[in-house]
This record gives structure tokens, sequence and C-alpha cells, in this order.
């Protein structure tokens, strides 16, 4: 995970998280490794260091634990750049670099990191290009987001913006389609995706918003057969994330 040290860094915690920050370009400061346990995944942490010539330095667990607070070290802590936000603008282009169709998510108001972190491990394993989030009302790139991303937040673009409706309408006239996921629309499974598209999602507590909802294409439900009457929006969107891949790639091998 990663925690705010100050405006221009940020605290990487734990293997994993330092793992996946190393495979970036992000610059990192140094890295503080725990005495005596230079072996696994450490041992190649270490190696990697060393190939980009950043500073390992050997410390007393004691310094990693006040260090990381109440966030479990694993004997490793990184000093980075903070991580920045990126533009709706820019998301567009990694889709074209990629030479694929814009696969966005669009989250509405999600203020629970965990479900925010939960969403960006969904998305990096999907492929999607980017995430736009709000500036209010919704969860920040905090720590507990990073840790609940298991170090998909490194590889992933982000965009923060003040008004969703205003991005909404302006992605709109570059051609992306919205697809809403909300109660009451067409079964998930009888909408085709194969166009370039914005997945728009909402808070368990409200749904997407009423006037995001007038501003999608399609509306899609995935259908309850139980006696709870919704799933996690991470569950939720992890669904239709990958319908949309199934979607994509039939139309593609039906070419």
């Amino acid at each position: 995970m990663y925690m705010n040290q100050t405006n221009e860094t940020r605290l990487v915690i734990g293997r994993n998280a330092v793992s996946e920050l190393l495979k970036t370009d992000s610059p990192v400061d140094k890295i503080y490794i725990q005495e005596g346990a230079l072996d696994g995944s450490l041992k190649v942490i270490a190696a990697k260091a060393a190939a980009r010539k950043i500073p390992l330095l050997p410390c007393h667990k004691q310094k990693l634990s006040s260090l990381s607070g109440e966030s479990v070290h694993q004997g490793v802590i990184a000093i980075a750049a903070e991580k920045e936000y990126c533009t709706p603008e820019d998301i567009l282009a990694i889709a074209k670099k990629r030479g694929e169709m814009p696969f966005i998510l669009i989250a509405d108001c999600i203020a629970d990191p965990h479900n925010l972190g939960a969403l960006i491990r969904n998305c990096e394993s999907a492929g999607v290009h980017g995430i736009i989030i709000s500036k209010r009302r919704c969860a920040g790139l905090t720590g507990t987001v990073a840790k609940t991303s298991a170090g998909a937040l490194e590889h992933m673009a982000v965009a923060r913006v003040s008004n969703l409706a205003h991005t909404v309408n302006t992605l709109k006239k570059k051609g992306l389609w919205m697809v809403g996921c909300e109660i009451g629309g067409k079964k998930y499974t009888e909408i085709s995706y194969d166009m370039p598209l914005a997945l728009i999602v909402g808070s368990e507590e409200n749904g997407v918003s009423h006037q995001l909802l007038t501003m999608c294409d399609f509306v899609a439900t995935i259908p309850m057969r139980g006696k709870v009457n919704s799933l996690n929006v991470s569950s939720a969107t992890a669904v239709l994330l990958y319908e949309i891949l199934r979607s994509r790639d039939r139309h593609s091998c039906s070419l």
C-alpha cells in the first residue's frame, strides 16, 4: 500500500506494492529494507532497485514499523513520487496508442476507499484504459485504495474531474457510448458492447445518479436470483467488465 508522506512523495508499503511500483517508470527516491531479511521477494526487489540505481537502505524492523504505522510493512518500504492524476484525454490517448476502442470506467460517488481500490484492481485486470472519478463525494487515491488495489493502482490511469456530467457529455461528443449499471435496465448479456464506451457505476447506497442515468445510451442490469437485491459495486463491475470483453472477443472472432 502507500501512504502520503509529503505533497511530493508517498510511502509505498509492502512487498507486492513495492514490486509493482518497480515495474513502472515512477521515480523512486529510496527503499528501506529490513536487515537480515534479504530473501525471497525481498531479494528480487533489491536486485531491481540496484538495476535502477535506487538507494537501498538496510534498517531495523522497528524503524520500518515506525514509518508504516498500523500498516504491515513486510520488511520493505519505498519512498516514491506522488501518484499523479491524468486527464480524460490522456485515457483516450492510451486507447489510441494500444489500437483499441476506448474502454473507460466512470465511478460516480464511490466514497468507500475499499470499493474504489477493488474497482481499480478489476479494471486493471480487464484491460480498462482508465478510470474517471469526481473531485467531490468520491474517495481519492489514499493508502487504503492503494492497498486494496493490490498494486494495480501503479498501472492504472485515473482522472479526477470537477463535473462528471460535463465529462460524460464531452466523451459522448468524441464518439463514446455510455453504459450505466443500474436496476430496471436491459439484461446485461443482451447488450452488444462492440463500441467505444464508458461504463458508469455508482455507490451501493444511491447507485448511478439520475443525471448521469439520463445521459446513458444503455442501462445494463444484472438479474438477482437470491433474496439480496444487489451485488457489491466491485463485484457487479467485474461481471460487466468481463461481459464487455466477452462480447468484444466474440465480435472480433466473427469478422
